[in-house]
């Protein structure tokens, strides 16, 4: 098969992306059957958005039925949609208001920047820098999801959250390195 992307380091950028992203999702899915589907379902319908961005990371990559825009228009919705339900509309509980505060500023912050730079008509105009403030805010939310995480005592909860939270900015750097080595 032919790939989108010529250049050696970026091959392997996207590849070791998508790989993590995968086993990141596999964990969670097998979360979701350790603990049960009626404690658990949240996160199999979160994953089922993260396993729609990563088909079209890995057809985007094979250069397989899907143009640029259709990449763009389709994995933007998949991202948009997870950080709705997770962040703004299901957050999970925090140990303090102010943190809980500051990843609601922050996922709002970054829906409409998803909104912003990705649904415009004219979406080949973003730069390389609008790209990587998505990706930075995803992983400042992350981070402080991290942060919550260690300062709570620890349950057997605790692994799959690490792994949870850090799936979508995962992706979200793989969906970079896929837009950046694009060409006008």
């Amino acid at each position: 098969m032919q790939t989108r992307f010529n250049k050696n380091v970026k091959v392997f950028d996207i590849v070791i992306t998508a790989v993590a992203a995968m086993f990141s999702v596999g964990m969670m899915i097998y979360g979701v059957f350790h603990f049960g589907l009626a404690e658990a379902w949240p996160e199999l319908v979160i994953n089922l958005f993260y396993i729609a961005c990563l088909v079209m990371i890995w057809m985007y990559f094979f250069n397989y039925r899907i143009t640029t825009h259709q990449f763009n228009y389709w994995c933007s919705i998949s991202v948009g949609m997870t950080v709705l339900l997770r962040d703004i509309l299901f957050p999970p509980p925090l140990a303090f208001y102010a943190l809980h505060l500051a990843c609601l500023v922050l996922s709002v912050l970054l829906l409409c920047t998803l909104t912003y730079f990705y649904a415009r008509k004219n979406w080949q105009s973003y730069t390389k820098n609008n790209l990587w403030v998505i990706c930075i805010i995803d992983i400042l939310i992350a981070s402080l999801y991290n942060y919550d995480i260690y300062i709570e005592p620890f349950s057997e909860y605790t692994n799959y959250m690490l792994t949870e939270i850090w799936i979508r900015p995962t992706i979200m750097y793989g969906l970079v390195a896929c837009f950046v080595t694009e060409k006008k």
